[in-house]
């Protein structure tokens, strides 16, 4: 039997199982639910396509999907801690146990890229956007200063005045970055749109979109969940999120893939030194990340953490 067929009809299971836990209560169905729905869906999206003859990332291109996971760890963290200041969501209802809980922080925020990654690989086999075309973005160098300084205003305002500017963290990494990765020569957005090609970007975007609803769907019946606390009324809700909220995820998920790229662009520097030099320079990078990433756990115990 093919093993994408397996492969899927055990996502499935899982999937089945863990649903029907989580109407009956059952644990660890009720407190893990998000992740026994996210994992499943990853990996039966990435079978799905490549039984259908499409590009899947997970087979396709298995090292690059390997470090998703650990990168999207960080990446998560680092909106995480500016939830510290922001204080626009709250966990409620997780595991009492340390090494529980936080495995469960793990398992989750490390599905977020490779969820964004499925989603768009999906959207991309159905030929969305495939026709999309736009006219030529010419000289984008001479966007470079606009677009740093309005990433900066993007990131300080909403740490500055929360209350008034907090949507702008959703995007702010796109203009910090996109100029220094176009400079660099890295894998960017502004590159697409000097081509004329706005595919990919519409994808990511689209990616993100389609990404949230199902975060909110799967987070909503959750005995461990997150439930949003916004500083201005919200309007109408789509399970824990309010309608406007939604168009936050499309920028999320190019800032997500601003973040990724970066690192890659960091990785190709670091491989160009020399032997001893690359090693420090490998150490110092891995151990500044486990820094903050255990500072950011610690932090959501003590300032995020509702019960």
């Amino acid at each position: 039997m093919n093993p994408h067929v397996l492969i899927l009809a055990g996502c499935l299971a899982v999937f089945g199982v863990a649903s029907l836990g989580l109407t009956q209560g059952v644990e660890p169905f009720l407190t893990w639910y998000y992740s026994f729905a996210w994992w499943p869906a990853i990996f039966a999206g990435q079978s799905g396509i490549k039984l259908k003859g499409g590009r899947a990332t997970l087979w396709d291109d298995p090292r690059l999907f390997a470090q998703l996971p650990f990168l999207s760890l960080t990446v998560w963290l680092i909106f995480e801690a500016c939830n510290f200041r922001l204080g626009d969501w709250a966990y409620l209802n997780l595991p009492q146990s340390l090494p529980l809980r936080w495995l469960g922080y793990v398992l989750s925020f490390a599905s977020v890229l490779p969820a964004l990654v499925t989603a768009a690989d999906v959207l991309e086999h159905l030929g969305l956007f495939a026709k999309a075309r736009t006219r030529p973005l010419v000289r984008p160098q001479t966007l470079y200063g606009t677009l740093a300084s309005t990433g900066v205003v993007c990131l300080v305002l909403p740490l500055a005045w929360p209350e008034i500017f907090f949507p702008l963290v959703w995007g702010g990494f796109v203009f910090l970055l996109e100029p220094w990765l176009h400079r660099e020569g890295g894998d960017c957005l502004l590159a697409d749109l000097e081509a004329g090609r706005p595919r990919r970007p519409l994808l990511i975007a689209s990616a993100g979109l389609v990404t949230g609803f199902f975060w909110e769907m799967w987070n909503f019946r959750a005995g461990a969940k997150w439930v949003y606390d916004l500083p201005v009324p919200a309007g109408p809700k789509l399970f824990e999120m309010p309608l406007l909220g939604y168009l936050g995820f499309p920028a999320f998920a190019l800032e997500c893939f601003c973040l990724t790229s970066a690192f890659f662009l960091l990785r190709r520097r670091i491989s160009l030194l020399p032997p001893f030099t690359r090693k420090l320079a490998w150490a110092a990078l891995i151990l500044a990340a486990v820094a903050f990433d255990v500072w950011v756990l610690r932090g959501i115990d003590r300032w995020t953490l509702a019960s």
